[in-house]
């Protein structure tokens, strides 16, 4: 029986010691020695409803302050660990500067340089169907120049000054009907010139480096063309005089030529000499093989002694 009255003694004091522990009062929770609950929360001068001074409000009384330039310098990754590539800036645009010398040709009388109104290739300038009613100013190294399908009307001897490469001019279907006189004796290289399609009765006299010159579908007349205007053209090989008004066969003919095209014209006669030599029976003219002679009030077969000497006949009216 002590053993049971022992254990019942010691149930009891657990459960006193446990009563004691979870009933008495928290050493935490109780106010300092010395200072009453009412003291420590002093409710009576804490106001819900005051208001707050937001413009004088020292924000460094809730916590430290922070250097936010110190900060950026703080979260700055170093080159060490983070390797930017660098960026490679295009070049600045480059800005044309059109009067430049040379640049895009001369200015024209419309205000703007030729190679913009026109279209160069090298040393050919194209100024086909632009409406020009003149000759452009064409830049110094300007070797063939094509100024076909316009409106101009007349040709002054300034418009190729100091073209010393120019070659070839075409001008074909313009409206041409007069050129200064010495309009082409400054063109020490020019070899063809077409002016086919306009209203010329006459034309100036032409260098005698000439190769290829197409006068068709003009107004020329007889008296119009200079006299042996064509005899001292050795290289001269093509030459188009077709639906014009000539009387007569523009004698003497170089050497050299080898296609004379005079159909539709007002011939109607030929000499011996037109195409021979009459003080030289054996002369024979072994270029010239494509004559026409067609459309004109002229009967071919009147005149053999004037084509003996050629290889081929005229094409023409028997």
């Amino acid at each position: 029986q002590v053993a049971p009255l022992f254990e019942l003694r010691m149930s009891l004091m657990m459960a006193l010691v446990l009563a004691v522990v979870f009933m008495g009062p928290s050493p935490n929770m109780a106010a300092p020695a010395g200072v009453t609950d009412d003291e420590a929360f002093d409710l009576d001068n804490y106001s819900l409803n005051s208001e707050m001074d937001w413009e004088n409000l020292d924000v460094n009384i809730y916590g430290d302050s922070y250097d936010y330039d110190d900060l950026d310098q703080e979260i700055e990754p170093s080159h060490s660990e983070y390797h930017e590539e660098e960026l490679t800036l295009p070049p600045a645009p480059v800005t044309l500067d059109f009067k430049g010398p040379g640049l895009f040709g001369p200015d024209t009388g419309l205000g703007m340089p030729t190679c913009l109104l026109c279209v160069c290739i090298g040393g050919s300038v194209y100024c086909d169907d632009t409406g020009l009613d003149q000759i452009p100013l064409l830049p110094k190294d300007t070797t063939h120049f094509y100024g076909r399908f316009n409106n101009i009307r007349h040709v002054k001897n300034t418009d190729f000054n100091y073209l010393n490469q120019l070659q070839s001019i075409d001008l074909t279907g313009n409206q041409i009907s007069g050129m200064d006189e010495d309009v082409f004796l400054s063109l020490p290289q020019l070899h063809q010139l077409l002016l086919a399609d306009n209203n010329l009765q006459s034309i100036p006299e032409l260098p005698i480096t000439m190769k290829y010159i197409d006068l068709r579908n003009n107004r020329l007349i007889s008296n119009g063309v200079h006299s042996e205007g064509f005899k001292d053209m050795s290289q001269l090989e093509f030459l188009y005089l077709s639906d014009n008004k000539l009387d007569y066969i523009p004698v003497p003919l170089p050497l050299g030529l080898r296609v004379l095209h005079l159909q539709n014209n007002n011939i109607q006669t030929l000499y011996e000499d037109s195409f021979c030599n009459s003080h030289d029976r054996h002369f024979i003219r072994r270029n010239l093989e494509d004559i026409r002679l067609d459309g004109n009030p002229l009967n071919i077969q009147l005149f053999p002694q004037a084509y003996v000497c050629l290889p081929r006949l005229p094409v023409g009216s028997h």
